[in-house]
């Protein structure tokens, strides 16, 4: 039996939109030929900050997933609020580039899942 698949699937799926953030950085580095820094170009900038708001987010909500589900088991709210987060900073990444629908949906997912699993972790304890 698999321990926690659902911190293990989001963990998998976070890795690998982490990977494709840097990538896009890679690619828009190599065709305007910035090496180092960000050369002050805003497009880099934005696809820089997107990695790094994923990188401010992903590590909390990843240990609050996994905690949660060591605690009260597989549950299909659980999996299905890992689901939106990572959909939300695929939309995060691609609302960096310009489409701020992207941006604004993802902030819709991500807020409400940071906040939700923070106030059931620091409750769930007592129930």
């Amino acid at each position: 039996m698999i321990m926690l698949p659902i911190a293990l699937t989001t963990a998998g799926a976070a890795a690998l939109v982490n990977f494709w953030l840097s990538w896009r950085i890679a690619e828009l580095r190599v065709s305007e030929k910035i090496s180092v820094g960000d050369g002050g170009h805003p497009r880099l900038i934005a696809r820089m900050r997107a990695q790094l708001n994923f990188a401010e987010y992903a590590p909390v909500v990843l240990i609050l997933i996994a905690l949660i589900e060591a605690a009260r088991g597989f549950q299909l709210w659980l999996a299905i609020v890992a689901g939106l987060f990572i959909l939300g900073r695929i939309l995060h990444g691609l609302g960096m580039d310009g489409w701020q629908l992207g941006r604004s949906v993802a902030m819709l997912f991500t807020a409400p899942v940071m906040i939700g699993l923070g106030l059931y972790a620091a409750v769930i304890a007592f129930w």
